[in-house]
């Protein structure tokens, strides 16, 4: 099979990213002797110097990782939560708001990435902080190149920045903004993490001992101290209404990254490892559920049934996901029913041949999901246009994204895994703190304003993310990282990518490259929360006659763009110490690399 570029086959170490320079960095890293945690911390600072449209030190960045030392898996939650002062009498009562705004100071939650990157590093790492933060403080002190969708963004944004946030366009827009084959620099940013490792090194102190330092100068220091006295001033989101944030230093300073057990489900004698339900990972073990009970190796995978089936699934999965996630400090998920085979039996019930139009969340233990308004969904998607900068949701016919986000891989030579998916704070989510180069993630935007909703906002609450890294056991051994960016579609793209891969045998490269899809069929986790039924975008590349024959199954199916759809990465150790990766062509900056 025609693949892009080659999978890459390496028995040292291999790096699969997003962004090339990103992945050369984490190679580079584990070159000179570092571990793959030190590795995807540098990747990961690297990616808010190159691709700061999809992401950046405001955003959020959960991670599943295997530590070879100790046998085992952990999930580090780089999801900050709503802060102590955002809360729906405010929110609906107060200002008004029928629903959380998608930009500016009133979505932001306590800032994720950086202690997430931080604690991953002091507990399993072995470098400095200095020579992690190295390479990022280089790209923003001399430049970066910017990809060609840095400057169409920017292009989208201008007339806001200009306009409104002032302090975006004196960073974003100086001398005229990026140019194309350019190099950009971000000489604040690189000021703010120089002047971290200042702060973190003092004499006799210990690697571990900076890190700290560096987490309380993040969260208890200069860091807070700045975005506290930013947000107090009133600034334009896309309610049309000019709000200050809520957002306060004592609630940085309140906050760490915490590490959990990670999710799991088996499938086709694989163990799947997602989040848990403060993110939409679970809605990938109960699709791979669902799927589970057909025989996909006889399915032909750019087939009309293999795209049904599947498309099917996913709605069961994801109406439930809508009905029954959040946060599990605040909310009794019925997560074991919902994983197991008994329901999954039941579920699948529901997938005939037709599409269906329906909305259709199931009742775990006999529970009924609660305040789902899914009329009220359709209208929203059909009145209210996407505002520039509001973020990861959608990939449109033509391929183009909003606001996004980013994702690394990486296996060393000891056998440790990292499958981490940094995101927002996009330059674009709201204004940039002038002292620091950077702005705040909008991630509350997925709250309802029901406190007693399961993804109701309540203060210190995580909303339920779209961002999702996977893992894969074989024979209970780490056997694959893997992930992508696309906020709804991360959890449509990746049990795709996995099911071609264990039903039909393709390798990573190949199974990134097959053409693939995705539904608008449910509720939006993106503001402006619509929902559009039966949507069904496939990839240009399937036949024709596939999606005339979706289109006669009922699916309210379209043709996209012939390179559209998905933005896979992934890496995976084979028995033999190979390790092999393959990084997505579309966009033409994912790469993977090793040796």
């Amino acid at each position: 099979m025609f693949t892009t570029r080659p999978e890459i086959a390496a028995t040292f170490g291999a790096v699969a990213s997003t962004h090339w320079i990103a992945s050369q960095v984490g190679m580079s890293v584990l070159e000179r002797g570092g571990n793959a945690f030190d590795a995807a911390a540098a990747a990961g600072f690297t990616l808010q110097i190159v691709e700061p449209h999809l992401n950046g030190p405001g955003g959020d960045c959960p991670i599943i990782l295997h530590s070879a030392k100790l046998g085992a898996q952990q999930v580090i939650c780089g999801q900050g939560p709503a802060p102590g002062g955002l809360n729906v009498a405010l929110m609906r009562d107060q200002l008004g708001q029928p629903i959380m705004p998608g930009t500016g100071f009133l979505a932001a939650p306590v800032p994720g990435a950086f202690d997430a990157w931080a604690r991953m590093l002091l507990e399993h790492g072995t470098w400095r902080l200095r020579d992690v933060l190295e390479y990022a403080i280089g790209y923003a002190a001399r430049g970066a190149h910017m990809v060609p969708r840095v400057i169409q963004t920017l292009a989208t944004v201008k007339p806001l920045f200009e306009a409104e946030w002032k302090t975006s366009a004196a960073l974003w827009l100086r001398d005229g903004g990026p140019q194309p084959g350019k190099l950009w620099s971000n000489p604040v940013l690189a000021e703010t993490y120089a002047r971290l490792v200042r702060e973190a090194e003092a004499p006799g102190r210990t690697r571990e001992q900076e890190i700290e330092a560096a987490r309380d100068a993040w969260y208890g220091g200069f860091v807070a101290e700045a975005i506290d006295r930013f947000v107090r001033t009133p600034m334009m989101d896309t309610s049309g209404e000019r709000h200050a944030g809520v957002l306060t230093g004592q609630d940085m300073a309140n906050w760490r990254a915490g590490v959990e057990a990670p999710t799991t489900r088996e499938f086709r004698g694989h163990t799947v490892l997602k989040c848990g339900p403060w993110s939409q990972g679970p809605a990938m073990l109960q699709t791979l559920a669902l799927l589970d009970g057909y025989d996909l190796s006889a399915m032909d995978p750019v087939g009309e049934e293999f795209v049904h089936t599947v498309t099917e699934a996913m709605k069961l999965a994801f109406a439930d996901r809508e009905g029954f996630y959040g946060d599990p400090a605040f909310v009794d998920v019925p997560l074991a029913t919902l994983l197991s085979d008994a329901y999954a039996a039941e579920r699948r019930k529901l997938i005939g041949r037709e599409a269906s139009m329906e909305f259709r969340p199931g009742t775990p233990d006999g529970r009924a999901a609660q305040g789902v308004d899914y009329a009220a969904a359709i209208r929203r998607a059909a009145e209210m246009t996407a505002a520039a900068g509001t973020g990861e949701p959608t990939v449109s016919r033509l391929g183009a994204s909003g606001g996004d986000t980013c994702h690394v891989d990486i296996i060393d030579r000891w056998g440790n895994f990292v499958s981490a998916t940094p995101s927002a704070g996009w330059l674009q989510s709201s204004p940039a703190v002038p002292e620091l180069g950077f702005c705040l993630g909008t991630r509350c935007q997925m709250f309802w304003l029901d406190a007693e909703l399961p993804n109701g906002l309540k203060p210190g609450k995580r909303p339920r993310t779209t961002l999702s890294p996977s893992m894969v056991l074989r024979d209970g051994k780490p056997w694959m990282s893997f992930g992508t960016p696309g906020g709804e579609q991360q959890d449509q793209w990746q049990p795709i990518m996995l099911a071609r891969m264990l039903a039909h045998g393709f390798n990573i490269q190949e199974a990134i490259d097959l053409p693939s899809f995705h539904s608008e069929h449910w509720v939006s986790s993106f503001w402006p929360r619509g929902a559009k039924p039966g949507k069904l975008v496939l990839e240009g590349r399937f036949a024709p006659e596939v999606l005339d024959a979706l289109k006669a199954r009922g699916h309210a199916a379209e043709m996209g763009g012939e390179w559209s759809e998905g933005r896979l990465t992934g890496a995976r150790l084979e028995a033999d110490g190979q390790i092999f990766a393959g990084a997505n062509p579309r966009g033409m900056q994912g790469y993977a690399v090793g040796r």
